[in-house]
Formats: structure tokens, sequence, C-alpha cells
């Protein structure tokens, strides 16, 4: 009889979840596609899923640096512990951008977490390495208008000749 390494379960469990998760894409689409309108609350719960999907996603990729591999759009060459940082780094930037789009912040707010996040040089790098995926984004879209107020509060940090950093960064009009 042959036993199955920890790891090998893991990566059948990773097919199985991939395979229904894509199922239920699939259903959704059927259901909910471009024809149908969603209401306020198939929205959220479609968000909240998909944000779910984003977390486990990445968080198969930092894991496994082979999968990381599949997903890395970083146009430089990196190590792979940089790779996982990158990553990392992508899954705090986006639990801020789905605290505003959830509504639990606003603009106004969003620049106290933004602020924190860009004291980190890792979290800086990634600003800097990911900025041609936030100009291919839809202008008109709530991701590049927090993304526009990001990098200006990314600017007005660079430029500032204060230690306090925590009063930096003033909303957008």
């Amino acid at each position: 009889m042959t036993t199955m390494s920890y790891s090998s379960w893991r990566n059948a469990i990773a097919v199985i979840v991939s395979g229904a998760t894509g199922a239920a894409a699939a259903q959704a689409w059927h259901r909910y596609g471009p024809d149908r309108r969603l209401t306020t609350a198939q929205r959220r719960r479609a968000r909240a899923h998909q944000q779910r999907m984003h977390w486990e996603l990445l968080s198969k990729a930092l894991d496994d640096p082979a999968l990381a591999m599949v997903i890395d759009t970083y146009g430089v060459e990196l190590s792979p512990q940089t790779r996982r940082q990158m990553m990392y780094a992508n899954l705090w930037y986006i639990s801020v951008f789905h605290q505003y789009e959830s509504g639990l912040l606003t603009e106004q707010e969003i620049l106290g977490p933004l602020r924190e996040l860009f004291q980190s040089p890792h979290i800086r790098e990634y600003w800097e390495v990911t900025r041609p995926h936030r100009a291919a984004l839809d202008p008109s879209s709530s991701e590049a208008r927090i993304g526009r107020i990001a990098e200006a509060l990314f600017q007005e940090l660079d430029e500032a000749d204060t230690d306090e950093w925590w009063v930096v960064g003033q909303p957008s009009p």
C-alpha cells in the first residue's frame, strides 16, 4: 500500500479546492452573467468571496516558491524571498483597499493605514515595482482612485522634511 506525503495530500487538496472554486465561479457567471444586474447584497457577497479567493491563492504562492513563479508579473528579477515579501506586501495593501471598499474606512481614514504601510521599506519597494500595474487600471475604478490617493501620499512622504510621518498627507478633493 502506498501512502501519500503531507505535501502530496496538500497539493491534491489544492487541486480539488481550485476545481471547486472554478466551478463556483462558472456557476455564478451563468447565474449572474453580464446580462444580469447584481443586487447590493449579491455584490457584497461576491466581493467577500473574491477577497477570500485572493487571500487563498496568494497564501498558496507564499507557501510554495514554484507556485509564486506562476504569478510573478513584477517585471524585475526577484529572489524567492523578495518575491514572497512582494506578495505579502500586496496582501497588506489589498487589505486596506478592501476595508475602504467594504465601507469600513473613508478616503480620509485610509490615509492612516497607508502611512503606516509606507514606513516599511518592503512595502515601499512593492509600491515602486507595481506602479505599472496600477497604471493599467481603469482610471474610473475605485481601485485606481485609491491607488492615486496612495501614490500621492507615497510622494508626499518621500518629499516631507519631517520625521512626523503620521501627519503627512491630505486627502485629494
